[in-house]
């Protein structure tokens, strides 16, 4: 199976629907891969740009204590969730994805660096410290007022 990062932003939208988020994707992809909304009770409308890159291990990738996205962004935005989906053997769907707000994103000299997991043995590995931001069963946290401003 051939994956690419488009068959990646379909797994995490679809991610986002099944949790009660509208998904919106735009006639030409010129920065946010797609938006998010969702209707918060005393909050009100959420919305948020989304970003997918999805990490896919090569055979010759080595065991990383730090493991993730580290390149250029074509755009940023407070609100914005970095998706990374990490797949492993299973090219089909990924291990898990990381949710991640712009707290997390850190310039480098490459661009930007996000790097909630680690690889060990052939396999992404969740890092300590990052759980809140894995799966959707943590999706829940995006619906957080103050989600731009979440840190470990």
């Amino acid at each position: 199976m051939i994956v690419n990062d488009y068959s990646a932003e379909l797994v995490v939208a679809g991610t986002f629907a099944a949790h009660g988020w509208n998904v919106y994707f735009p006639h030409r992809d010129k920065g946010f891969d797609f938006i998010i909304t969702k209707d918060i009770a005393g909050t009100g409308e959420l919305i948020r740009p989304v970003q997918v890159k999805g990490e896919y291990p090569t055979e010759d990738k080595t065991d990383k204590p730090v493991y993730g996205y580290v390149g250029k962004l074509t755009k940023l935005h407070p609100e914005m969730v970095l998706a990374m989906p990490f797949y492993n053997g299973d090219l089909a769907l990924p291990e898990f994805i990381a949710y991640l707000p712009i707290s997390m994103i850190k310039k480098c000299s490459r661009g930007y660096r996000c790097q909630p997991a680690s690889f060990k043995n052939g396999e992404p590995v969740k890092r300590p410290g990052f759980d809140k931001f894995f799966d959707f069963n943590r999706l829940a946290i995006l619906e957080d007022a103050n989600w731009k401003d979440i840190l470990l």
